[in-house]
């Protein structure tokens, strides 16, 4: 088995997360990746971000997972910064190899360097298999999380 390689992402992966992206929406259109024009410069504002990590995963040269992390300051917990986590996938064919793992042992990492209070997410109630997954990990469900799209 090829090993399983974590790093920042960088601008030429911008097609590949675009499709992993697109994975990830699914059948909800106002969910679905912008074109790789509309995304470019998007992802240069992302990578010059210092407190955002876009982690990607590769295996065997593929483009199989990520995560995004951006760790907020915070005059609570003793002023320690917190993290959140977004946009979550791994491409379905490379599922149960150990590659999300690898991207949150990584993100834990980078949240513990940065004395980190804690790292959040939320995941939407019908993912049960993420949630089992997040669990695995150390993870609690604690809240009841809310949103509100403007886009819609």
């Amino acid at each position: 088995m090829d090993e399983v390689i974590v790093r920042g992402a960088r601008p030429s992966d911008l097609g590949r997360l675009l499709a992993l992206y697109a994975e990830l929406a699914g059948e909800k259109a106002s969910a679905a990746p912008a074109g790789i024009d509309r995304s470019r410069p998007v992802l240069e504002l992302i990578l010059a971000q210092p407190s955002r990590h876009l982690l990607v995963a590769e295996l065997g040269g593929a483009l199989a997972g990520t995560v995004d992390m951006l760790i907020v300051s915070n005059l609570t917990h003793g002023a320690m910064p917190w993290a959140i986590v977004e946009n979550v996938v791994v491409a379905e064919r490379h599922r149960g190899r150990g590659i999300g793992r690898r991207l949150f042992e990584r993100a834990f990492e980078l949240a513990r360097e940065a004395d980190c209070c804690k790292v959040q997410l939320i995941s939407g109630r019908q993912r049960t298999g993420a949630h089992a997954f997040y669990r695995s990990l150390g993870m609690e469900a604690v809240a009841e999380g809310f949103k509100l799209y403007l886009d819609s």
